[in-house]
């Protein structure tokens, strides 16, 4: 493709995506093996412990009697997820940027 053909919409994102990335300070070094298997450990623990956030919170549900509890309750789910998607994200984010080794 030469460069005075248009650009696809996917084509400018990326671009606006990469240059939001070097303005953040991000660098563009490709992940190691061992980066990689470590971020899918960390995607996988999350993934186990939402699981197990979810059927915590339906067998809670079954025992509520009020709507005040059932309110209470999806409150505390969603403030656990979001807990957790954060941790997630921020042991992500420390792989991403670990040093080579």
């Amino acid at each position: 493709m030469s460069d005075d053909a248009p650009k696809r919409s996917y084509e400018l994102a990326m671009e606006r995506l990469r240059k939001k990335d070097q303005e953040a300070g991000g660098d563009d070094r490709p992940l190691t093996d061992a980066q990689k298997s470590a971020i899918a450990e960390v995607r996988q623990f999350h993934k186990a412990k939402s699981a197990e956030l979810e059927i915590l919170h339906q067998a809670a549900l079954r025992k509520a009697t009020t709507h005040e509890e059932i309110d209470q309750l999806n409150e505390n789910l969603r403030r656990d997820s979001d807990r957790l998607a954060g941790e997630r994200d921020r042991k992500i984010d420390e792989i991403r940027k670990s040093p080579v080794s």
